[in-house]
């Protein structure tokens, strides 16, 4: 495991864009991007599994999560913004092939970027999410995005991830003691705060409507995989069924136990997304 940086620009100026990367550099070049208040260390079991293959995974953290940068401006947390910052870090791995796998807000990046004249993208497996998202999970997710709650320790930290995240589908405790550890950084102040700017609140709750991307869908045309956790409130069942009848007619994969979104760490969850990845 190697962590880098490269500059992205906003209206604002520049700020750090931190990513991990897995493997030989010279393997096939994938990227895993993760969910809203996440980060890149969500996938450090698949990176690892991939990386084991003979891949090279790199592992961002979108601006205002993780290791990079805070905005200094709410309203610039925006999709143009993620894009360009996603085209930089992409560019810097050079003009090559790439795989790429997107949880949540992950995967609307990853359909918006496949929908591109001339894209990269080989292969792309889009984890819990789809061309149209409801406002009732739009606003569940606005329940708790932006809260920026305090803990006094890991202990805390761990108890309340698993409330929020409940639909993640983890059953193990060693995996939510990674994924918290992950989760928390320190409060200058003492104890731990979420790993995000709690300002990613302000544009995501400012529009909660129900979302329409079928358009950006229709326009895909490279192989796609859907996850979809079964008791998901953000990827309705018939919206994943409708994904595998138009665009790029997906193959859907049901999760079980899951709603949004599945965690993939664990090992049958790895080698679904593997699998589709090496076919």
């Amino acid at each position: 495991m190697q962590q880098g940086s490269i500059l992205g620009l906003s209206p604002a100026g520049f700020h750090s864009i931190a990513y991990t990367a897995w493997g030989d550099p010279a393997g096939r070049l994938t990227f895993c991007v993760h969910g809203l208040t996440r980060n890149g260390r969500d996938f450090d079991r698949l990176a690892q599994a991939l990386a084991a293959q003979g891949r090279y995974v790199i592992c961002p953290d979108v601006v205002g999560r993780g290791k990079s940068d805070w905005l200094p401006r709410p309203e610039l947390y925006s999709y143009p913004q993620y894009l360009a910052d996603m085209a930089a870090l992409m560019a810097r791995f050079a003009d090559r092939e790439m795989d790429y796998v997107g949880t949540s807000m992950g995967g609307l990046m990853g359909m918006m970027l496949a929908a591109q004249p001339h894209t990269p993208l080989r292969r792309m497996v889009i984890n819990d999410v789809g061309p149209f998202i409801p406002k009732s999970a739009l606003e569940r997710l606005a329940g708790y995005v932006g809260s920026n709650p305090h803990f006094a320790d890991l202990a805390q930290a761990e108890a309340y991830l698993r409330r929020v995240h409940a639909a993640f589908g983890i059953t193990q405790d060693a995996q939510w003691q990674e994924l918290t550890a992950q989760s928390v950084r320190q409060d200058p102040a003492g104890g731990l705060r979420l790993h995000y700017d709690p300002a990613i609140a302000q544009a995501f709750s400012a529009a909660l409507v129900d979302v329409n991307l079928w358009p950006v869908w229709d326009m895909i045309r490279l192989p796609v995989m859907v996850l979809h956790g079964v008791q998901s409130d953000l990827l309705l069942a018939e919206t994943a069924a409708e994904m595998t009848r138009r665009g790029p007619r997906a193959v859907l994969h049901d999760i079980p136990g899951c709603g949004h979104a599945p965690a993939l760490m664990d090992e049958a969850q790895i080698k679904i997304v593997a699998d589709f990845l090496n076919a």
